[in-house]
């Protein structure tokens, strides 16, 4: 399957030393070869580059990795093809306008036979379970509070119900934002890291790459990095418990709520 990464910071930030780990997992040190993507929120606005090649080959890829572009919250995708063919219109983040704001969308599993409803309100481009599960959330956000957009609280209330019925139908770790904030369920398989002061070394497990975030940062600043498998191997990542619900908001989780029936493992 896919995997997924994101950022969530209290202060514009880079995401160039993670996506470096990243991009080697598309088609290098794992077999994510069937294209990538990645979203950077700058205000209201949206920076998408998508590529249906490796990232590991793609030039695309090498211009992100060199150029800091700084933002609170980025979501990137490599895919392993499962529905749908490898091409442009297939290739994570999806991209969708509600309220006024944009809407960015990844997702790493396979919803069998997921044809759900469509009013025509979002319409899928491509063939991927995970562009339909995209419009029908927003179709039921959409329909569940009209024109106005809900509050924080009500907004995570609202998606919890819905990913349950997701959850339900197979496999769904996915990010989601509109550049306020970061939802991500995780179904399968999903790890987080808060970076804060005091920073120290990281270094990544797909090259051999360190950085001491102390040189770059200061000490009010403070990202979380959300990842299918951990990108360094000298930090301790929290695993999510499979099937749980969390909100990301200024570099920390502040909820998180089960999608199955069952007791929560708690985080390591």
């Amino acid at each position: 399957m896919c995997q997924l990464l994101a950022m969530n910071c209290n202060v514009p930030t880079d995401i160039c030393f993670s996506f470096a780990g990243f991009q080697a997992r598309g088609g290098a040190t794992d077999v994510h070869g069937d294209g990538w993507g990645i979203a950077f929120f700058e205000g209201r606005g949206t920076r998408v580059f998508l590529d249906p090649q490796p990232s590991c080959v793609s030039p695309v890829a090498e211009l992100v990795r060199s150029y800091p572009i700084h933002s609170k919250n980025v979501i990137a995708h490599i895919r392993k093809a499962t529905q749908g063919g490898v091409a442009l219109e297939n290739t994570h983040p999806f991209m969708r306008e509600l309220w006024g704001r944009y809407w960015i969308f990844a997702h790493n599993g396979n919803l069998s036979d997921f044809t759900p409803p469509l009013d025509g309100s979002f319409t899928p481009v491509g063939q991927t379970d995970s562009e339909r599960a995209f419009c029908w959330l927003l179709q039921n956000l959409r329909q569940r509070f009209g024109r106005r957009p809900p509050s924080q609280t009500r907004l995570f209330d609202a998606l919890h119900q819905l990913t349950l019925d997701l959850g339900a139908r197979g496999a769904c770790n996915y990010l989601l934002s509109n550049g306020d904030c970061l939802f991500a369920h995780c179904s399968t398989q999903l790890s987080y890291i808060i970076r804060q002061a005091p920073f120290t070394v990281a270094h990544l497990r797909d090259q051999d790459l360190s950085i001491d975030f102390s040189d770059v940062t200061t000490p009010d600043d403070r990202v979380a990095v959300i990842a299918t498998v951990p990108l360094t191997d000298n930090e301790r990542w929290t695993t999510m418990p499979n099937g749980s619900l969390w909100l990301f908001a200024e570099g920390v989780p502040v909820r998180h709520q089960l999608t199955v029936a069952g007791p929560a493992k708690a985080p390591a």
